[in-house]
């Protein structure tokens, strides 16, 4: 079955360059967290937002809480993908992610991340601000 985006699904290109690649010439697995990572943090610029803004402006940062990943086909050198996000639950401090990474209409790679918005200087849970979580409420 061909994979359907949500209407407002996010996703860029990524390629792959050799510092990405295991000694078998294919993406080192723990490298798709970082195209997911790039995913998530060009996703908060289209909704109006840079990291180090709200760090600076809000106290306020976003942490991994938690990833899982499925892997299915390889990707390799210089191979153009396309890293995705779709919004699957956002709450007052959480918002979980479904992402992925294909190839064309292959998709190599699946996973979900859950980021937490947290302060930053104490690094402990807080609220999503109400300007912001009305964006990405928006972009659900």
């Amino acid at each position: 079955m061909k994979y359907e985006p949500k209407p407002n699904a996010f996703s860029i290109p990524v390629r792959v360059y050799y510092e990405d690649t295991d000694a078998g010439g294919v993406v080192y697995y723990a490298n798709y967290l970082k195209f997911f990572e790039r995913c998530r943090t060009e996703w908060m610029r289209f909704a109006g937002h840079d990291q180090s803004a709200l760090a600076a402006e809000a106290g306020i940062g976003f942490v991994a809480r938690k990833a899982s990943c499925e892997y299915l086909k390889p990707a390799r050198l210089d191979d153009e993908l396309t890293v995705g996000l779709e919004v699957e639950k956002l709450t007052r401090v959480r918002v979980v992610f479904r992402q992925h990474v294909r190839r064309g209409d292959v998709e190599l790679v699946t996973g979900t991340v859950e980021i937490a918005c947290v302060n930053m200087v104490t690094m402990t849970p807080s609220a999503i601000p109400d300007f912001l979580h009305q964006k990405l409420e928006a972009l659900k």
